[in-house]
């Protein structure tokens, strides 16, 4: 048995980038939805907040659900 080091590397790197850009995402939808929280308490408008924040959980539902099609043969 021969191990492809480079291809495992190249794996290994794609799936830590993955992993970073969808916490990365996922942080930046609660922050948005945290800072609607405080724009609401004080008496402003939150609309934009409140979207951007929807549209960055959807984005990363979205990654993680396109790695589950990839993985799993039987969606092919």
């Amino acid at each position: 048995m021969k191990i492809n080091w480079s291809a495992l590397g190249l794996v290994s790197a794609v799936a830590l980038v993955a992993t970073i850009v969808v916490v990365v995402i996922t942080a930046a939808g609660i922050a948005a939805f945290d800072n609607a929280g405080e724009r609401t308490k004080a008496g402003q408008s939150a609309a934009l907040q409140r979207t951007t924040g929807y549209l960055c959980i959807a984005l990363a539902g979205l990654a993680v659900l396109f790695g589950i099609y990839l993985i799993v043969p039987a969606f092919h």
